[in-house]
This record gives C-alpha cells, structure tokens and sequence, in this order.
C-alpha cells in the first residue's frame, strides 16, 4: 500500500502484559470495525513490544497527533473507530495524556510524567518498532554498528571504544564489560563462543523478557559485534522456556538475519562468519550464575564451579566464553553509533549509561523503566512510577531480586548506582525493583525471599544449602510465634558466614534481604519475637480476632466462619473461641460494623 495512502497509523501493544489483558482479541476488533467502516486501506494496524506502562495495557497509540489510549478493550474499540479515526475526534475518556516529549533518539514518547525523567537506550526501539520486522530495525539505523566495526573498526578497535564507555555488566555485579571482552580476546584459543545470558529468575523481573520481545534485533546486532571483536564465530542465546513469546520473536530475528546476510558467512562482504543458536533453560535461578549457565548448556546439571579461572579463559567446553546478559549486549549497538564519549555523558562518575528496571509491589505504575543512572529511588517510586497507591505509606524499597536488600524511607534520595547501592546495604543486581508500602511485615518478606533462595539452591555447597535451610527454619519460627530470645543475633551469625563462604553470587547474596531487614527494621523482629506481635498483620499465627462492644448480632461472621468458632443468638454479641479460631480473617472481612477487632 502506498504510504500516502494511510491516513491513520495505529500502533498497538504486543508484549505480554498487553497480551495476556486481551490485545489480541482487541486487534481482532479492530480490524473487524475498519471493515465494517471501509477503513481498512486508509489506516493500517501495527504492532510493537512493551512500552513499559504495564498498568495502563493493552496501549492503542494513533497518528498523526500521537494519542495514546490505554487499558483498551474489545467494547471500545467500536467507539474509538467511529469517533476517532472516521469522525476525527479523540476518545477522552480512554487517554493516557496528551502531553508530547522527544527522547534523546528524537522518538516520540507520550506521558511525560512517566517518561520525562527516563532515558531510553536500551530499550530505545522497544514500543516504536514491529519486533517481527527486521526492515523497521533496519529503518532506524539497525546493524549501521555492526557494519561500522566491520568496515571501519579493527576487533582491538571495538573493545577500546566499549572499555572508553564505560558500560559495566547489567547482570548484577557490574564487572567492566570491555575488561571482560579484552582478557576473552587476549586467550589464544582456535574456537571462542559468546553468549547472551538471558535466563531471568528473579520474582518479578522481566526486564530481558520484555527487550527481547520489543527489540530482539538490538541483542543479535550486540552479540555480532562481541564475536568480531574476540573471534568468535559462534554465539547462544540461553533463554529459559518459560517464555514462549520472546523465543518466538528470537527465532524469528535470527531467520531472518540469515535470509538478509547478517548471519553466517561473509557478513556484509566481510570474511566475518557469525552464526547464533538458542538454548532453552528449564528455569533454575542458579542458572543466571555464568558457570552454571555454561553446564547447563554442556548437558549437565546447572551447579556453579570454583573460579578461576574464569569462563574467559576456560567456559563452554572449555573454550574462552565471554557472557554478557540481554541489556548489556543491547547497549553496544548504541556505544558504537553514537560514541563512547557520549555514552560516558550519562550517569555517574563510576556507573556510566543507564539502567533498566522492572517496578513491581505497591507503587501506582508497576512496569518497565529505564533511568540514568544517578537517578534517585525516590524519582523513580514517586515521579516516575506515581507513588504509593491508596494513600498508603511508603515502607521500603527491594533492590536487586530476591538477594537484594530492603531500604527503608531515608534512603529514597540514594542515587542509583553500584556503589551508592552497596554502601545503603542492597545492590543493583539485574534490575528487579520491589516497593513495599505499611501493610507488609518485613519478617515475612524476608523470610519469602530466603525461601526461594533456599528452595533455589542447587546444593553444591554446605554453607548455602544448609545455612540457608536453618536461616528460614528460625525465620518460620519467628513469624509462628515461637521466636526465641537470640534468635536474631543467629540469623546474623548464619547469614555473615553464608555471605563469605558460598561458592557462588547466589549463595552469597541469599542472607541479604534477612540481614538488611534486621539493619533497618530490627523492631520489627524484636516484636515478632517478644510480644508475639505483627504489626502489619500479615503473620497469621500472631494475630488475634475478638468481638467488640460494636457487635449488633448480625451473624454475619458466624455464616461465613469455616470452623464453627463463632458462637452467639441473634441481636446479641457474639464471641469468638479463641482455641478454635484459625485467623482466616473471613468474619473480619464480612463484618460492616467494624465489630471485629484485629490486634
């Protein structure tokens, strides 16, 4: 169709947050509404991965005019047709904002309040380009990085310009990446592999799932470029299974690399061969680990092993690997494109660039976000993200997945690097944000975390399978009811030798969460332990219902008590048998008298 042609071009949401809120049924209404209106040779549907916003999905974007409609269904789509697109008036009520701002790319983006302290760079096409269109990649300057290494740049070239960037490892422990190219070059080697690690554990992260699916073209491009400038010819994609959208959107990139020429040999005419596989994990966290990773992808169980030496000298079939994770590899592009000496205009003195992260928890916008990195946590919970929902109490913030620490409130205005991190007692991890408002206990929340760690160990080694098993055996303790004088200053003990004597990243940050919440929430422990007291209510065996003088009989609560433990006659007070009781809450949650007294 001829591009004049197209009077309106609507861009709908295709990652999985949209998905899964019905935007494939939403497409499916659209162009049923186009047809029935004669509209469908004068504006065209196109679709685009995660712009991040996941609260206000599925997202229909319509130019000219960028008008951005969010949490559309299939019932509105009959309105915006008519009003809209034929009769050229916008739906107010479906708006996400009308305000406009340019990225740094000169890209449009809608809400300023969401947008206008983040700075896309990793995520730079996510949201813009059809994932499943290599020709929209190719539109805004895809594989122009590659070509200029290969045309203009020598590998030694290549690796001074990402080591001048600055750019350190977005994985979690933020190694220099082109110290880590350099010694993987440096190995005398007749085979060499790269690898994008992008099997992302954390609970509530899904900051490489949802690159992928927006832009997987920007990792392969990220992943060629490493080849060249170690030489190496073969490169894998370690995802795990578990998302089936984004390995669809990998294999498709990859296929049609091959078909263009940007995959195997000869690349662009040069005597470059590069090709890429992917690997499906099965979902263990201690897969994230590199050493791991490379067993699993080996066949063998995913257990770490002793380093050094490093996978840069000896990784996968004992060959030197250089490992990068799915943002690390998609900011490389950019690094050439644009220059080291502008990418070192971002962020701070020791942390150049920026940062993505998946906001999850109490905060109004829960999403994607990508921030330099200087950026304060409280810019990001409160400008960004909208605060806390529900008039609630900011309580703390979780950084850096399930090993990261909890930051109570003076810590809002700590600038987010990997230092400034570290010296607040948490780290920057891969990504993962958790915002934690007044109604969580934080004994229980640490005691979730150290579960998963636990439940996540592979074993290898004593202090983490074992320290970490009796370390949640006294936090189950605690939040029963039956915490014992000392049992604080052991989780501290467990969790310090934990930290300096595990094999591995997992091992060593598991205690973080336990001893963070005992540094910044000790009374909370010391109420649990003492008074047999939750405060937020959350651990069930500490909490007791009674009656109050408010009751007027109703019977409410009886009918909806499981176990019978309710007892009373009609318009009088009833009582509750406090060695029958279960705590479900149940009477407490039907009674409109506010009868019930919760303590």
């Amino acid at each position: 169709m001829d591009v004049k042609e197209t009077r309106y071009k609507l861009t709908l949401c295709d990652g999985t947050a949209c998905i899964h809120n019905h935007s494939k049924a939403v497409q499916q209404a659209l162009e049923t509404e186009l047809d029935k209106h004669g509209l469908k040779d004068s504006v065209s549907i196109h679709l685009s991965g995660c712009l991040g916003m996941c609260t206000k999905g599925p997202i229909l974007i319509v130019n000219p005019g960028y008008i951005m409609y969010g949490r559309v269904q299939v019932e509105d789509v009959p309105e915006i047709v008519e009003s809209h697109l034929v009769n050229n008036k916008a739906v107010t009520r479906l708006i996400i904002t009308e305000d406009h701002l340019y990225n740094r790319f000169f890209r449009i983006f809608g809400d300023v309040d969401f947008f206008g302290k983040q700075m896309r760079i990793a995520l730079r096409n996510c949201g813009i380009i059809d994932p499943e269109n290599i020709d929209n990649y190719l539109s805004l300057r895809g594989y122009e990085a590659l070509a200029k290494a290969l045309e203009t740049m020598t590998p030694g070239q290549v690796i001074e310009e990402v080591k001048k960037s600055g750019l350190r490892g977005r994985g979690g422990a933020g190694f220099p990446t082109g110290l880590k190219w350099e010694f993987t070059a440096n190995q005398d080697s007749d085979e060499k592999y790269v690898i994008c690690n992008a099997d992302e554990g954390d609970p509530g992260a899904f900051m490489d799932r949802s690159a992928i699916e927006g832009d997987p073209h920007t990792v392969l491009e990220g992943m060629m470029i490493g080849g060249y400038a170690i030489g190496a010819g073969k490169g894998i994609i370690y995802i795990r299974a578990e998302y089936p959208l984004a390995i669809k959107r990998l294999e498709k990139a990859i296929a049609s690399a091959r078909e263009h020429g940007l995959l195997g040999e000869n690349i662009l005419g040069s005597d470059f061969a590069f090709d890429i596989e992917i690997r499906l994990g099965a979902g263990a966290f201690v897969c994230g680990e590199e050493t791991a990773l490379i067993h699993s992808i080996e066949g063998h169980r995913g257990m770490p092993r002793p380093r050094p030496p490093y996978p840069s000298v000896k990784g996968l079939f004992g060959k030197p690997t250089l490992i990068n994770n799915v943002e690390t590899w998609a900011n490389i592009p950019v690094i050439l494109l644009d220059g080291a000496d502008w990418f070192n205009t971002v962020g701070t003195e020791t942390s150049k660039g920026t940062k993505v992260f998946a906001v999850a928890g109490r905060v109004q916008n829960t999403g994607l976000v990508e921030v330099p990195m200087g950026t304060t946590l409280r810019e990001i919970i409160y400008d960004i993200c909208g605060g806390i929902p529900n008039g609630k109490r900011f309580k703390a913030v979780q950084t850096g997945g399930p090993s990261g620490g909890c930051l109570p409130e003076h810590y809002l205005d700590t600038e987010i690097d990997y230092e400034s991190l570290a010296k607040a007692g948490s780290i920057m991890g891969s990504g993962g944000m958790i915002v934690i408002d007044e109604d969580s206990c934080m004994v229980s929340l640490a005691r979730f975390f150290l579960e998963f760690t636990q439940d996540e160990s592979c074993g290898k080694c004593t202090p983490c399978r074992e320290g970490t098993k009796r370390m949640y055996e006294i936090l189950t303790r605690i939040t029963e009811g039956q915490g014992q004088p000392g049992d604080i200053e052991k989780l501290q003990r467990l969790g310090e030798m934990i930290k300096h004597s595990s094999l591995c990243g997992l091992g060593q940050s598991a205690p973080n969460p336990v001893l963070s919440t005992i540094e910044n929430f000790r009374e909370e422990y010391e109420e649990h332990i003492q008074d047999k007291k939750c405060r937020a209510g959350q651990c069930t065996a500490l909490l007791s219902y009674t009656i109050n003088d408010k009751c007027v009989g109703c019977g409410a609560c009886k009918r909806v008590c499981p176990v019978n433990a309710i007892e009373g006659v009609r318009k009088e007070k009833h009582r509750i048998l406090q060695e029958v009781c279960i705590r479900c809450g149940q009477c407490y949650e039907v009674c409109k008298f506010d009868a019930i007294t919760k303590a």
